[in-house]
């Protein structure tokens, strides 16, 4: 007998889902810093102690939704988890920068893992906030003691 899936096992899966993001958003980040001359066409300005800072910065929101959540804000932890995984697709910038071939494959490789994973949770967190809002229709609005 097939059951639904719960909502512990549906933020388990959204978890696994932010934590596959993480480790593909931290391994570009990382290449991006220590191989920066690699990247073509990147800003002289860019250093690699801003890229780790970009990092924290994008990992922040993705925290901040799973505080929100853990703090009872469950739409507002999905919107932000949501937007965490839209960041993501950031990376294809790059590809503004420079064409695919003047990219090594490692580079490309980091840039695709994060975009795609960041994709999947950005829609993935759409899902659920969307199961969640319709959850709350037809539920009266929560009074203030």
């Amino acid at each position: 007998m097939n059951k639904a899936p719960t909502p512990s096992l549906m933020t388990r899966r959204l978890q696994a889902l932010m934590a596959v993001y993480c480790a593909a958003s931290l391994a570009h980040f990382i290449h991006n810093a220590e191989f920066i001359a690699v990247y073509p066409n990147l800003p002289g300005w860019l250093a690699r102690e801003g890229v780790y800072l970009a990092w924290l910065a994008v990992t922040s929101v993705g925290a901040a939704g799973l505080i929100a959540a853990r703090l009872g804000f469950e739409a507002l932890g999905l919107l932000f988890v949501g937007a965490y995984g839209a960041l993501g697709l950031d990376g294809l910038a790059h590809y503004t920068l420079a064409l695919c071939s003047e990219h090594t494959f490692a580079t490309q490789a980091t840039i695709w893992f994060e975009a795609a994973s960041g994709l999947v949770l950005m829609l993935a967190s759409a899902l659920l906030l969307g199961r969640t809002l319709a959850g709350r229709r037809g539920r009266p609005p929560a009074v203030a003691a």
